[in-house]
């Protein structure tokens, strides 16, 4: 390759070596203009080859992610400085590295190729990273350059995302929508089924976990509509002796909504896998490791009634003994957010009873819940 003399080469008087001015011919002149313009265009063009980049040659599918569902997804990095990893991170909700946490760098050939096997997602982040980065296992935003994180290319998965099936269920006067694909939650890659939500003759919703060939199978119910700011009441049957692995969660989830944590909002009864600890139920606002966005209790044995009551800039929970409460009565708990609260957006209500990843006390004999009623007031 000839190299232009615009890009470096001057002699000691800081003109250009290999080019001189021809002063006596017109038409030389007139193209003086577009000589520069072009050998400058070469400059430019021969400094973009050093700049990093990362490129696929493999995508894997969009699809709900899952703890056995994998592929491989592979590229080639451009312009990579030695000690420099690529880190991928795969969207199923929050953005999780992959494939493992405690196998978050891909290594990279001597043909700048790499590769690796991915649980599946909704999009796919490739990370040109500088030593010493340590990649945090997941993050509710989508990974961007800066610091140590040198280069990010992020696509969307091959094909469009999966409609999968699901069952239709009329309750408390609303529509929703009974979940028959697998979702991690709670650490485990929980199956739910359809034959484990009904309503019976009373009008009362019914949640279970029951053991099948497949294994444990869960509950999980989506409203088929968005409500936005207002009260949210569930009245619930005692709750107060679930196994130590299962728990009930009432909460707003707007998958698409990353950059507001999902606008989750929640209520959720259970011990998470420690029947030791004192208390089985919260309050909460995501994300849950930030100091202030989680509030304990312990509720007692009973039917009980819960209220969310969800503003601009304010989130107030309070729940109360019975299945109808005096408001005047005072509340077995009550708790109310004002930071980090969520605008609405495409969020829907949700009711899961699922089972958590627990060594000490796994799952033994299944169990079921009883929702007697919803209501929403705007």
């Amino acid at each position: 390759m000839v190299r232009s003399p615009l890009c470096g080469n001057r002699d000691s008087f800081g003109r250009f070596r290999g080019w001189t001015k021809t002063s006596t011919h017109l038409a030389g002149r007139r193209t003086l203009p577009l000589f520069f313009s072009l050998l400058l265009s070469a400059c430019h063009s021969q400094q973009n080859k050093n700049q990093p980049a990362i490129e696929f040659s493999k995508i894997p599918p969009a699809a709900e992610g899952g703890r056995e569902r994998v592929d491989t997804i592979a590229g080639r990095v451009i312009g990579m400085r030695p000690g420099q990893r690529i880190v991928i991170y795969a969207k199923s909700g929050p953005w999780w590295v992959q494939p493992w946490p405690d196998q978050p760098f891909i290594p990279v050939d001597a043909d700048s190729a790499w590769s690796t096997s991915t649980h599946l997602g909704y999009e796919y982040a490739a990370l040109l990273v500088d030593p010493g980065y340590h990649p945090p296992p997941t993050m509710d935003d989508p990974p961007t350059q800066g610091g140590a994180v040198v280069l990010v290319n992020i696509v969307k998965g091959v094909g469009s995302l999966p409609s999968y099936p699901t069952q239709p269920l009329r309750f408390s006067g609303y529509d929703w929508k009974i979940q028959t694909v697998s979702a991690i939650r709670g650490g485990l890659n929980n199956l739910y089924d359809a034959d484990n939500v009904w309503t019976d003759d009373s009008g009362a919703m019914h949640l279970r976990i029951i053991k099948k060939e497949k294994g444990w199978t869960c509950a999980h119910v989506i409203l088929a509509r968005s409500l936005g700011y207002g009260t949210y009441r569930f009245v619930v049957r005692d709750t107060s002796r679930l196994e130590p692995a299962v728990v009930l969660s009432m909460h707003t989830f707007d998958k698409w909504g990353g950059d507001q944590h999902y606008r989750e909002l929640d209520v959720e009864i259970g011990h998470w896998g420690d029947p030791g600890s004192t208390d089985n139920a919260q309050y909460g606002i995501q994300p849950f490791y930030v100091p202030g966005n989680v509030a304990q209790f312990r509720e007692p044995p009973g039917a009980l009634t819960h209220i969310m009551v969800w503003e601009p800039s304010r989130a107030s929970f309070k729940t109360f003994r019975g299945s109808s409460p005096r408001l005047a009565a005072p509340p077995v708990y009550e708790h109310t957010f004002t930071s980090g609260v969520p605008t609405p957006g495409q969020e829907f209500l949700e009711f899961m009873l699922y089972n958590v990843a627990s060594d000490r006390n796994p799952m033994q004999k299944g169990t079921e819940v009883v929702i007697e009623k919803f209501e929403y007031l705007p």
